[in-house]
């Protein structure tokens, strides 16, 4: 398989796509509250919305290269 082929499958599952938006909510609510600023506030940013993005497009780059799916295998 080529390796464009590996990044455009989709290899997150579910509830693993579930786990990774989490953290998105969080941060928002950290950020809405005030309890989350500055420095600290673009990082965890940052962090969650390259996790909110795999969960939404349900591929995740690191599990192509490692050949890693967490996808259910479809008959």
């Amino acid at each position: 398989m080529s390796l464009l082929k590996k990044l455009t499958t989709r290899n997150v599952g579910t509830l693993d796509r579930w786990i990774r938006a989490l953290p998105a909510v969080i941060v928002a609510g950290l950020w809405a509250s005030g309890a989350l600023t500055g420095t600290a506030l673009l990082i965890a940013g940052i962090l969650a919305a390259m996790l909110l993005v795999t969960a939404i497009t349900g591929m995740c780059s690191i599990y192509a290269m490692l050949g890693i799916s967490t996808c259910p295998v479809k008959s």
